[in-house]
């Protein structure tokens, strides 16, 4: 009885820390985009050899995957060189805010800062690989769609109030669909703490 107390209470734990952590760093992160004009990205990563690299692997941090695929074909199309498009894309889903923090809050920092500079290092890497391998050739002509480049001077004008009130919907929105996944995740984790030997471990 005992065990499965303890089970449990490692259940809820995790998963009320994990939720919180996810909407709280979805939220910080959609607020930062609301600054940034995607127009003034593009601009950053022209024209800086391996630089563009590393800054366009740093700024596919803050992107959720849903974004990830119409900033990069908007990248494409402004002209950002081939190897910063592809270092923001392998960048985006490895080094999201919500996975990092998760990762820390599962395994622990160390652990979560060596996959930070692995994940961000192979991201510079493979962007200056591919581009000198010359894929850009494969890259096919993808018509853009205008939804994915409205909004970011209006979102600017928001008042504080509606920036939150947005920031922690869309947080929630990007929740939603993987909240079931979290939660099994969350509930074999609590089943191997409570059931399983440390010493098989």
């Amino acid at each position: 009885m005992n065990t499965l107390i303890e089970t449990l209470k490692y259940f809820v734990f995790i998963t009320a820390e994990l939720i919180a952590l996810f909407l709280l760093i979805s939220a910080v992160v959609e607020i930062i985009l609301m600054y940034i004009p995607q127009d003034k990205i593009k601009q950053w990563l022209s024209g800086r050899g391996i630089l563009g690299n590393v800054m366009a692997a740093g700024f596919g941090a803050p992107f959720c995957a849903c974004s990830t695929i119409p900033m990069t074909v908007g990248f494409l199309y402004a002209g950002v060189p081939f190897g910063s498009t592809m270092s923001f894309l392998i960048a985006s889903p490895l080094l999201n805010p919500i996975i990092i923090g998760m990762l820390g809050a599962m395994v622990g920092v160390k652990a979560m800062l060596a996959y930070f500079i692995i994940a961000f290092a192979a991201s510079v890497l493979f962007g200056v690989v591919l581009e000198k391998m010359g894929m850009q050739k494969y890259v096919k002509n993808v018509r853009l769609r205008n939804e994915h480049n409205v909004g970011s001077e209006d979102k600017r004008q928001w008042t504080i109030k509606r920036k939150l009130r947005e920031a922690f919907v869309s947080a929630w929105d990007s929740l939603r669909p993987i909240l079931g996944y979290l939660l099994i995740g969350v509930a074999l984790g609590a089943g191997i703490y409570g059931y399983m030997p440390q010493d098989f471990v």
